[in-house]
């Protein structure tokens, strides 16, 4: 159905447009007929004597009337428009033939069935080759579609411009196309500068699986809920640790008539200090319940000794990966009587071999060979906490480091925490980690010094039933 008049005469549609010399392809009319019908907008065109000339397939969707209809007809007066409202619209619609650029309206339109549907049109003038205005054309589309399209393109702009939360367009090729200040801030760049690198230029650790999950969006859709990554970023300090709370949709052209995917919208929230607050909450509370739970079962050793073993080894749970008893050698010492060199006495241990519960050693009472300066030593003369790590250094540095200190070779951190008892020094307590692990905070220090005092009471009431 040809959505232009047919007649002898040219009909002049589009502005300061010269005519052609001849029909474009096989007939200039059926070009320009399917040109129209594939907009998406709905169009009309009137002539200088507003007499509708051109009327395309949405307008015939939005409406009802074809282009048979609607074509011939003088302006929209008891068809498309009714009769009180005939006489304005005309006005305002033919009034684009005097007025320069666009000018937009709102009205009511009549379908065919009798239904009412408000548009808004954009009306211009048509020119002939002469400069002269021949015509007008109307371009309109249902409102609730134009605001649903407004409400669109302002949601975009505001989550580009004000959101409070990262935003981020990735291409098909997992390069960011468009980002938002927040989320420029977040990876330490400029809008502008982290435009089509790849992330592991802009983050050092969490790549992989962002791009895993960019990968998964693009193939399947997004994914039913958010997504919390840990991500590490480069910036002027150095690298910061954050964990992000990540929501995926996939982007897919509305113009193709098979989605075809654009990239990713990528939308992230900072939650690091919630997420370190939930679980310095969950460790602390798993803590909690090791000393509940090893106080129960130490209270059922007959032997306090095997009490301070059972102590250790609920604490290595998920705390260290080896630990080690010495007591000061010839007893417990007051604090004023420590003088001259302290010597220590291994007490207990837990295999170094393999996983297992402590062994009680150190009956024959020989002193560990620590060196001066052993982190065990100072503990004692300090009568506190004291922690130790390798450093970045090699493999073979760090295995000569743990060795020179009586530990297992692969022990590259270290907590000793003294065992005090009746005002007294009973000897120290370590815990030990490998390289698979991180090393000792301050509130690690707080829980080994809550394990010292326990194994230091059992410890305590050992020396006292020897004695006795």
């Amino acid at each position: 159905m040809s959505a232009s008049r047919r007649s002898g005469t040219t009909d002049e549609l589009g502005p300061d447009e010269p005519e052609r010399a001849g029909p474009v392809g096989p007939d200039g009319s059926d070009l320009l007929a399917a040109l129209l019908d594939g907009m998406d907008a709905a169009l009309c065109a009137f002539d200088a004597d507003g007499v509708v000339t051109h009327w395309n397939r949405e307008a015939e969707r939005i409406l009802g009337w074809t282009a048979a209809e609607a074509v011939g007809r003088h302006g929209f007066a008891g068809w498309a428009v009714r009769e009180a409202d005939a006489e304005e619209v005309e006005q305002r619609l033919m009034s684009a033939m005097q007025a320069p650029g666009r000018q937009v309206h709102e009205f009511a339109l009549l379908t065919k069935d009798g239904g009412r549907v408000l548009v808004r049109t954009q009306s211009a003038a048509v020119r002939g080759p002469d400069g002269k205005p021949a015509g007008v054309y109307c371009a309109f589309s249902e409102v609730h579609t134009q605001i649903d399209l407004e409400r669109s393109i302002a949601l975009s702009e505001a989550l580009f411009e004000d959101a409070s939360w990262g935003v981020v367009l990735v291409d098909a090729d997992l390069r960011p196309a468009v980002v938002n200040a927040h989320a420029a801030r977040a990876l330490g760049s400029g809008r502008t500068s982290a435009l089509g690198r790849p992330l592991g230029e802009l983050l050092a650790q969490g790549v992989e699986e962002l791009e895993s999950a960019f990968t998964h969006v693009l193939a399947e859709g997004a994914p039913p809920a958010p997504a919390e990554i840990w991500v590490s970023v480069r910036t002027s300090e150095g690298e910061q640790r954050r964990c992000w709370r990540c929501g995926f949709v996939r982007l897919a052209s509305p113009l193709a008539e098979e989605p075809v995917p654009l990239g990713v919208g990528w939308l992230f929230q900072d939650v690091t200090e919630g997420k370190q607050g939930e679980q310095e909450a969950a460790l602390l509370r798993f803590r909690s319940n090791q000393l509940h739970r090893a106080a129960r079962a130490a209270a059922e050793c007959e032997d306090p000794r095997e009490a301070a073993t059972v102590h250790l080894d609920f604490a290595l749970a998920g705390f260290a990966d080896h630990a080690l008893i010495d007591r000061v050698a010839g007893g417990a010492v007051a604090d004023a009587a420590l003088e001259g060199p302290v010597r220590l006495v291994r007490v207990a241990a837990t295999p170094s071999g393999g996983p297992g519960p402590s062994l009680l050693t150190g009956k024959a009472g020989l002193p560990v060979r620590y060196g001066q300066g052993h982190p065990a030593l100072q503990c004692v003369e300090r009568a506190g906490s004291v922690r130790a790590s390798v450093g970045a250094v090699g493999g073979e540095q760090a295995r000569e480091w743990a060795v020179a200190r009586q530990w297992p070779a692969d022990v590259v951190h270290a907590l000793c925490a003294v065992l005090r008892s009746r005002g007294r020094t009973l000897g120290v307590v370590t815990f030990l980690r490998g390289s698979g692990r991180s090393q000792f905070e301050r509130v690690d220090a707080v829980y080994a010094e809550d394990v010292a005092v326990r194994i230091a009471a059992a410890l305590d009431l050992a020396g006292v039933l020897d004695a006795g």
